[in-house]
């Protein structure tokens, strides 16, 4: 008998089908999760935890991870991991840090466990259906008021877990198959969120507190998918869209914002996610600066809750940074490197902010310190981290150098190509982009022009000199010094060397505010596309440029005109994608302003 046979001659009744059996009996893209979630399924435990109780504990465990009272938090979670959902979503949050944050091997297999296990827990308290039930899910929604306040969270943890699993998908197989499996896993979460926003507003909640916390966890989900697809280029948000995934920014930003005001136990993901918006995406991808006064509002309360978090300390050295108080920043990031040692990660973290801030100032042998504890202790990418030793090592003046420094320098340009990785068979466009610049140094004699300070450019840094015109007047200076005829070796890339130097004067200039001598620059680089050899990315990256100078400067449709001829003009250069998150995030920006004629 087919499954439609016998879910036809089951109509009307209610012999209760758990998910497990539903989900081999109708597979879908998700049938592994639910294999791993249903093989060898303990027996239902002897002692449980009621839902209150649950949440109290689990809302405890949170406050002691953010004040890195980690093993407290471990503590709590680890003796109820195999029978409170809440309890199992929490360990196998320990899980996934861990393996994010080491990429060890044995690291990503325990928090598959650990994910394994919880969806197990999440599908035991799951609402039992029928055969009948979930054909008919197909034509009508369910009945989402018959729903217990216990079914709800399940399934609001389910979601949660499946989105970790999707990232472990991502790390532990690095291969097209596992990108697609991953992929389609986020979307099945995505579905789920949606589910659960029906579910809020029908629900019969026992009490207050159950839908509290709920409604902190929708949220969440669906404010930071949406915030997140948003920010996707448009060519990548129509393949979403086609496959089942919508995104706003708008309604992001209010989700996150409505989960802020609550007092429910995923606040602080809000929390996290509004301040990553404002004092991140919007500074390495965006045009215009996030919203400092808010973020400083937010932060004097989650640094009374959490005075010793690694995570909120940050954030503080990031808003300082943001600001331009630099001494403040490097003060606040100390702060937030020596508030814990259990993950030596987060510090590598602060490191990198730490490295910035010292070649901001061009305090170039400081960040070198930084350079090299990131290149001996992260295992992010040792071909990044090689080179940008490197490039500051070459920063240094020459008279400057040690003899092993020198040495050094060609050691690490040889080095870095050595370790590049590849993720579902293709390149991390960063590291392209650094092997073509240590296959330049050696073809020009061991020489690349202003390394570290290209970097700066690539990184969006170029904002925070424009908080301190001697700062910016000091990189400009050094431009020119560098750039002077004695200096330059003559080679066959003459052309991509004097477009970079033009492009990184614009910048200056652009950051002192003289945008008509920025403009004048940034031309210079276009004019010069039939003579650039190599470093074609200069091109776009200028034309992006001197759309941003006329954003600032009123004129809408010459913006949005300059950012659509890089958007669709150009192709196959280096850090393509970068650029185009950069475009998108400018066109929302002026699309959604009011239109004014230019003059």
């Amino acid at each position: 008998m087919s499954a439609l046979q016998f879910g036809a001659s089951l109509e009307g009744s209610f012999v209760p089908v758990d998910a497990c059996s539903v989900a081999k009996e109708f597979p879908d893209d998700d049938d592994d999760d639910f294999e791993d979630a249903c093989e060898s399924i303990p027996p239902q435990p002897t002692t449980v935890m009621d839902l209150e109780t649950s949440l109290v504990e689990a809302n405890l465990a949170l406050d002691y991870f953010f004040n890195n009272r980690f093993d407290e938090a471990r503590n709590i979670l680890k003796p109820w991991a195999s029978t409170s959902m809440y309890h199992s979503v929490g360990a196998s949050v320990f899980a996934c840090l861990e393996a994010t944050l080491t990429f060890d091997p044995q690291h990503i297999v325990d928090a598959a466990s650990a994910l394994k296990m919880c969806l197990t827990v999440c599908n035991r308290h799951r609402r039992k259906v029928t055969i009948s039930e979930t054909i008919g899910k197909t034509f009508k929604r369910p009945n989402y008021e018959s729903y217990t306040a216990v079914e709800a969270h399940a399934e609001l943890c389910a979601a949660e877990a499946l989105l970790m699993r999707a990232m472990i998908t991502f790390i532990e197989d690095e291969t097209l198959t596992s990108l697609i499996k991953g992929g389609m896993k986020i979307r099945t979460c995505f579905g789920s969120y949606k589910e659960c926003s029906l579910l809020l507003n029908r629900v019969k909640w026992p009490s207050e507190n159950t839908r509290l916390h709920f409604q902190s966890g929708v949220h969440v989900g669906v404010g930071g998918f949406n915030l997140m697809i948003s920010l996707l280029p448009g060519r990548v948000i129509r393949l979403l869209e086609f496959i089942g995934f919508s995104g706003n920014k708008e309604v992001g930003m209010r989700e996150l914002m409505a989960g802020y005001h609550l007092k429910g136990i995923r606040q602080v993901l809000c929390v996290i996610g509004l301040l990553g918006y404002h004092l991140i995406v919007r500074y390495v991808l965006g045009h215009k600066e996030g919203d400092l006064a808010f973020c400083d509002e937010i932060l004097e309360e989650q640094l009374v809750t959490y005075p010793d978090g690694v995570c909120f300390l940050f954030f503080k050295g990031r808003l300082e940074f943001m600001r331009g108080n630099l001494e403040e920043a490097a003060h606040w990031y100390k702060k937030s490197w020596k508030s814990q040692n259990v993950w030596p990660q987060f510090h590598h973290v602060c490191f990198w902010e730490l490295l910035w801030i010292n070649c901001l100032r061009q305090q170039w042998r400081e960040a070198l310190l930084y350079a090299t504890n990131l290149l001996d202790g992260s295992r992010w990418s040792r071909t990044i981290y090689t080179y940008q030793k490197a490039a500051i090592l070459m920063m240094i003046p020459e008279d400057e150098l040690t003899p092993d420094e020198r040495r050094s320098i060609e050691f690490l340009m040889r080095d870095a190509p050595l370790h590049k990785q590849r993720i579902a068979g293709k390149s991390i466009p960063l590291e392209k982009f650094v092997v073509k610049k240590c296959e330049r140094y050696l073809a020009q004699g061991r020489f690349l022009l202003l390394a570290a300070v290209e970097l700066m450019f690539i990184w969006n840094m170029f904002k925070i000199l424009g908080r301190h015109f001697h700062l910016a007047d000091g990189f400009l200076k050094l431009i020119d010094k560098v750039t002077a005829d004695d200096k330059m070796p003559k080679t066959k890339f003459d052309a991509d060397n004097r477009a970079l130097a033009h492009l990184l004067k614009g910048a200056c200039l652009k950051q002192m505010k003289s945008p008509l001598q920025a403009l004048k620059h940034f031309e210079a680089v276009v004019a010069m596309h039939k003579d650039i050899k190599e470093d074609t990315y200069l091109i776009p990256f200028a034309i992006v440029e001197i759309g941003l100078i006329y954003a600032d400067q009123g004129k809408r449709d010459s913006a949005i005109m300059a950012l659509e001829d890089a958007k669709k003009n150009f192709t196959g250069y280096s850090l393509e994608s970068r650029l185009h998150f950069r475009i998108h995030l400018a066109l929302t920006d002026l699309r959604s302003s009011q239109p004014q004629k230019d003059s």
